[in-house]
């Protein structure tokens, strides 16, 4: 029944089109791929380092699971891939996430054309994507951030192309496999596949849910990401544990509605408002958009999720492209007797695609640090667009952005401990392990150092890999506490210097202590329960 009803009530696609978005939407795809791998080679040879949750991923690409505390085990293979393939290449780590960007400009091109738009809107919604100053933070580093938008996105164009008229039986089963996969790479596509069911259910677009193609993609969903729902449930539901304690420690700084929506507008570049909110509007209101109101309702929903879960600003982020190709789209529409549009030509929108481009580049220091920490800090000050309101966490961050400030005093760290080490005894170097207070110095030591003793932290996902048998012997210890804190449980205990890089984030700045002869419970191995910290 509901293969008839699609084959009598949709439009298909005019296919000979595609074959020039597809070409135009690669251009710009290419042009994102070479801008990240440039930045990248430029940022390694300017002195800035690796940012602090690539080492925790790449120390989980050496634990590889289907399950982490706080993320999924889509980065994980991600990392295990880049660091087999590049090694310590700072570019090579991050090149997979490089190319998930340009998959994002790719999939905007392709939604403009499945929409129905041509090269004119096709090339406005993928120069508002390709400049956005949060997607060129996300996509210039290793993060599983990246590749939330192709996930998403990739479902989006699977349903349209489904209401078009394209195979029903293979539209559903690209939107089980992208949703399975994106489920297994975030916990936040749950939320993203919620807001998109009540979406369709709000609209007469709700008949596609019903068919036993339909069941065949969530049986896909399902069966894709099950393996990390049975590791959640063996290790007692580690990532909910690590959500209540961020919300109950209050690690995130809470938006109200409205400081929450100006974050949207400057993650996106201010200019782009005019592009993707023309594009909300559009999808919501405008008589040829009526098979597309659940698009516009999807965002809503999902938006109104976030802001009363109190969710970080960028976590709306991965939805924005459909946005924009609407938004491309509009402007065709509003505009499509113009005589470059009318002439089918790419760059038919000139001077606000001259202001997207302008004010992305201008923008492009604050998302990428393409800058040296000097010139930067006064570049940021010159144009008003750095203070402690960009950080994302109740932290202070220094002189830097948190973003910024994490990829400095790594190098630091390694080099203390390593000579900490060498000037051990032999009979102590046999029995030494080393503590250390989170993943990122943990990630860091694992990644940076050579021939370290076991390296253990009670941090998420490193205090399910234990103790590693690291008893109370000999312990290296990284912690902000002072020495007091150990004499009582320790025979000795000798400061050892301290972390001090002055980029570092300010609570990085700790000392290193070499402890002897330590008893319950500052043995690891005694009492390891003592040192879990889901946060």
């Amino acid at each position: 029944m509901s293969t008839a009803t699609a084959s009598t009530t949709v439009v298909r696609p005019v296919d000979r089109s595609f074959r020039n978005a597809l070409r135009l939407a690669l251009f710009f795809a290419l042009i994102k791929l070479a801008l990240h791998i440039g930045t990248n080679l430029w940022e390694a040879h300017i002195g800035w380092g690796y940012f602090r949750d690539e080492f925790y991923y790449l120390a989980c690409g050496n634990h590889l699971a289907w399950g982490y505390v706080d993320h999924g085990p889509v980065v994980a293979l991600q990392a295990r891939i880049a660091e087999t393939m590049f090694g310590h290449s700072l570019a090579g780590i991050r090149l997979l996430s490089a190319v998930a960007g340009a998959l994002r400009v790719l999939l905007t091109g392709l939604l403009v054309w499945a929409l129905g738009g041509r090269r004119p809107a096709q090339a406005l919604a993928m120069i508002g994507i390709l400049l956005a100053p949060q997607y060129l933070g996300l996509d210039s580093f290793l993060s599983m951030n990246s590749w939330e938008s192709f996930f998403w996105m990739a479902c989006l164009l699977a349903l349209i192309l489904l209401l078009r008229g394209r195979s029903i039986r293979a539209c559903w089963i690209v939107f089980g496999i992208s949703a399975g996969i994106g489920l297994l790479n975030k916990p936040s596509m749950t939320f993203f596949l919620v807001a998109l069911l009540i979406g369709l259910l709000l609209t007469p677009e709700r008949r596609i849910l019903f068919s036993r193609w339909s069941a065949l993609g969530v049986a896909l969903m399902i069966l894709i990401a099950l393996p990390n729902l049975l590791w959640q449930v063996a290790n007692h539901w580690p990532t909910l544990e690590f959500l209540h304690n961020g919300r109950v420690g209050h690690k995130n700084i809470a938006l109200a509605p409205l400081p929450f929506l100006v974050q949207q507008v400057l993650n996106l570049n201010p200019v782009s408002i005019f592009l993707w909110g023309w594009g909300l509007l559009w999808l919501l209101f405008h008589r040829t958009a009526k098979s597309w109101r659940f698009l516009g309702l999807t965002y809503l929903l999902f938006l109104a999720g976030m802001m009363a879960l109190h969710a970080k600003d960028y976590y709306v982020i991965p939805i924005y492209p459909i946005l924009f190709a609407a938004g491309g789209l509009a402007w065709e529409q509003q505009f499509r007797n113009r005589p470059a549009v009318c002439d089918d030509r790419a760059f038919a929108f000139p001077v606000y695609e001259t202001l997207l481009i302008l004010t992305g580049l201008l923008t492009l220091p604050m998302a990428i640090p393409v800058l040296r920490p000097a010139p930067w800090i006064a570049y940021a000050k010159a144009i008003h667009l750095y203070d402690q309101s960009g950080n994302t966490e109740n932290v202070s961050s220094g002189l830097l952005p948190q973003f910024y400030a994490d990829r400095f005093g790594w190098q630091e760290e390694v080099d203390k401990i390593q000579t900490i080490v060498q000037h051990l005894s032999p009979e102590d170097r046999a029995h030494v392990g080393i503590l250390a207070n989170n993943y990122g110095e943990a990630g860091a030591l694992d990644f940076l150092g050579h021939d370290l003793p076991p390296v253990i932290s009670g941090h998420n996902t490193y205090w399910i890999w234990g103790p590693h048998d690291v008893g109370g012997q000999v312990l290296i210890v990284i912690s902000g506490d002072p020495p007091d804190r150990f004499k009582e449980f320790c025979r000795q205990v000798e400061d050892e210097g301290r972390l001090n890089h002055p980029l570092s984030m300010p609570y990085e700045r700790k000392h290193i202590y070499l402890l002897h002869d330590c008893r319950r419970p500052m043995s690891p191995k005694d009492d390891w329960i003592r040192y879990k910290h889901y946060f």
